[in-house]
Formats: structure tokens, C-alpha cells, sequence
């Protein structure tokens, strides 16, 4: 959702809730005070908060691990100002493997600060991910679960990144489910490419590469609320609504 007027465009698509960037998804800088802070945080329709993508609070390279605890910091300050539902974080890589990137994780949110909950993201692809496959995600759920830290920690299921990192789909929500408790969001995204390539190329839903009986059925389990990142026109995100709404029915 392009973030200018995210309450106008949702309501002008028929959405129940919303995801914006406040930053560049691409970039550092901090998040700019939103001229339509009151609105926001007024609103009745929910609004989810998708940290920038460059964070990797995972890394051992002490630049990249520090620049992205602080973006995070500031996203999750802007996102309180605006009283947003949640922040949704990928949880990122680590070039000296999984485990060590799961320990950086744990002492991130012993310094974080937030008064919105951070949602953690199972992601597509990419070497040493520490939540790309279930029992990486296993770990990296234990070791954020540990941590006597103030933020509320969720979890965000998005149905492409599963497909994309070669997980079986008809039981994915399920096992999910029996590591983290509760499914706090879901991304209903189709896919570009063939099954676990790593690639986090989204397509419109029943338009992809992903059986759409299955991917009906994951968002079904998976539960509300759902936001489609899904390419396009109004029109076809109109489609994807539609179809969420019936797989949801």
C-alpha cells in the first residue's frame, strides 16, 4: 500500500485493514512525522507497519546489526505515534550460520522499546535465514520467547515466502501453528516462481504458481486478519480480496 493516503485507499478497495511503510522499505533513514498522524490513529481500520527490508538484526557485521537496530527502534516509535496494530520485521540471515543469528535476535529485543507489538515474518529465501525454514523458525520462536523484554512479540505468516522456501503447503499453518501458538497476521500472497527457490516474487492470488485450492485452505487455517501484498491494478487487488474473503467464508 503506497503510504500517502493508506486510509482513502482502503476504504476506496473495500479493505478491512492496512499495511504501509513509514521509510523507504529500501533505505536507513528514520521515518518522517506523518502530517495525517490524528487520522491514523483515530481510524477504526487497522494499520500494520512493515519495518524497512534492509533490516538484519541477525548479522555479524556490526554496522549492518547496529543500523538495523536502530531503524527498527525508530519504526517501532513512529508506528506507536500512530498508534498502529503492529510492526511486521523480516527476521533476516546470518553469514556465520543460524544459531548465532538466532542469539543476535535475542539480545535485539533486549534493548528494543515499543509500545506496538513486533510481528516476526517466516521469510522466503536467502543463506543461514533464520526463519525461512520451520525448524530454523523452532529455534529462532525458543529464543525470542526467552528474553524478559517489554515488547509483545507475534508472528506474521505469509503464504508465498512458505512456498518459496520448499516447505509442504496442505500442513505448513499447521506445524506452524505448533510453534508459535498463534498466527497474529497474515500476508495471502501467490507466487511468481515454482516451489522453494527462495525467491519472493508475489503474484495475484490463484494467478501464480501455487495450487489455489491449497492456498485457499492456508488462508482459511492461517485465520484473519490478512493483507495481500499482491502486484496490479485496484482491480486486481479487488480479485484478491474477493478471494481472500471466500477462502475466509
Amino acid at each position: 500500500m503506497a503510504p500517502d493516503h493508506p486510509l482513502e485507499e482502503a476504504f476506496a478497495l473495500g479493505a478491512d485493514c492496512v499495511q504501509v511503510f513509514l521509510s523507504d522499505p529500501q533505505g536507513w533513514k528514520k521515518p518522517r512525522p506523518r502530517p495525517d498522524a490524528t487520522e491514523l490513529r483515530t481510524s477504526p481500520t487497522p494499520l500494520y507497519v512493515h519495518a524497512p527490508y534492509l533490516i538484519n538484526v541477525c548479522s555479524p557485521r556490526s554496522n549492518v546489526r547496529y543500523g538495523s537496530r536502530k531503524i527498527l527502534q525508530q519504526t517501532c516509535e513512529a508506528a506507536g505515534e500512530i498508534q498502529a496494530a503492529a510492526v511486521v520485521v523480516h527476521p533476516g540471515h546470518a553469514e556465520d550460520g543460524v544459531e548465532a543469528g538466532i542469539g543476535r535476535w535475542a539480545r535485539t529485543l533486549e534493548m528494543l522499546e515499543s509500545e506496538v507489538p513486533l510481528y516476526i515474518e517466516n521469510t522466503a529465501g536467502g543463506e543461514n535465514a533464520v526463519a525461512r525454514r520451520f525448524d530454523a523458525l523452532a529455534r529462532l520462536w525458543e529464543a525470542v520467547s526467552a528474553p524478559k523484554a517489554d515488547v509483545e512479540i507475534g508472528f506474521c505468516f505469509d503464504t508465498c515466502h512458505a512456498h518459496a522456501a520448499g516447505e509442504e503447503l496442505p500442513d505448513a499453518v499447521e506445524r506452524v501453528l505448533a510453534i508459535v501458538g498463534r498466527i497474529d497476521l497474515t500476508h495471502a500472497n501467490d507466487s511468481r516462481d515454482p516451489p522453494g527457490t527462495g525467491a519472493d516474487r508475489h503474484a495475484n492470488l490463484g494467478r501464480g504458481t501455487m495450487d489455489a485450492d491449497v492456498l485457499r485452505e492456508m488462508i482459511r487455517a492461517a485465520g484473519p486478519p490478512v493483507v495481500c501484498e499482491t502486484p496490479g491494478t485496484a482491480d486486481d487487488m479487488r480479485s484478491d480480496l474477493e478471494f481472500v474473503r471466500a477462502a475466509l467464508a
